[in-house]
C-alpha cells in the first residue's frame, strides 16, 4: 500500500487512535482522539482551543498516535504514526464536520463549535504490522517530505552462513538462497534474536 493508502486505512477502519503528545514537563501523556480525513497533504483531525491536548499541540508541534483493527492480537492489524502536527484553524472544519457527523450532536450548535479547531500532521513516518497473516506482515512508510530511514536487523558480508540465526528466528524470515543470511523485512518481528546468537558478529541493528 501507498503511504495516502495506509492514511485513509487509519481513517476509515481504525479512526478512534490513541495519541501521545508531551507536557511541559516533558513527559507522556496520551489520550483517544478520532482521525477523520486523509488526504495528499496529511491526516487532519480536530480538538477544541480549551483543552490540555490542544496546548500541548501547540506547544511541541509533534504527535505519535498508534491504532488497531481486530477483534484480537491474532486477528488485528495496527498503523502508528509519529510525526509534525500544525494547527490548520476552521477552514477544514466543514469537511470534518461532514464526514463525522457525529461531532454535531457533541457540538450541537453554531456557538458550541466556535471552540473547535482542525490540525494536520503535514509530515510524518509511520510502520504497519498485521499479525493476522502468516507469516506476520509489516511495513513502513513515509509521507510529507519525512525521510523513510532503514529500522530493523540487517546482515552483513561478515556472514559465514551457519544458520543460527533461522534456528531461532520465530517467523522463520532469513532467506539463504544467496549463500548467506538475508532478512526478510517485511516479515520481522524486530525481537533481535539473530543478533543475539550470531557468532561472528554478523548482524547489526539499524
Amino acid at each position: 500500500m501507498t503511504a495516502n493508502d495506509y492514511l485513509r486505512f487509519i481513517v476509515e477502519q481504525i479512526h478512534s487512535t490513541v495519541a501521545a503528545t508531551v507536557d511541559k514537563g516533558g513527559l507522556p501523556v496520551t489520550c483517544v482522539i478520532d482521525m477523520m480525513y486523509a488526504d495528499e497533504d496529511g491526516l487532519y483531525f480536530l480538538t477544541a482551543k480549551g483543552k490540555d491536548f490542544y496546548r500541548r499541540l501547540k506547544d511541541n508541534g509533534y504527535i505519535a498516535l498508534s491504532g488497531i483493527k481486530g477483534e484480537s492480537s491474532m486477528s488485528c492489524a495496527a498503523l502508528s504514526i509519529r510525526g509534525k502536527v500544525r494547527e490548520i484553524g476552521a477552514d477544514m472544519l466543514p469537511v470534518l464536520l461532514e464526514k463525522n457527523p457525529y461531532m454535531l450532536e457533541i457540538y450541537p450548535t453554531d456557538e458550541s463549535r466556535n471552540a473547535l479547531t482542525v490540525f494536520r500532521i503535514y509530515e510524518g513516518v509511520g510502520e504497519w504490522f498485521d499479525l493476522s497473516k502468516k507469516p506476520i506482515e509489516r511495513d513502513s512508510f513515509s509521507f510529507g517530505g519525512a525521510e523513510n530511514a532503514a529500522n530493523g536487523y540487517f546482515v552483513t558480508d561478515s556472514c559465514i552462513g551457519c544458520g543460527k540465526c533461522l534456528k531461532n528466528c520465530p517467523q522463520r524470515c532469513i532467506d539463504f538462497s544467496a549463500g548467506r543470511a538475508i532478512i526478510e523485512q517485511n516479515h520481522c518481528l524486530h525481537c533481535g534474536n539473530c543478533l543475539a546468537v550470531c557468532p561472528v558478529g554478523a548482524v547489526e541493528k539499524r
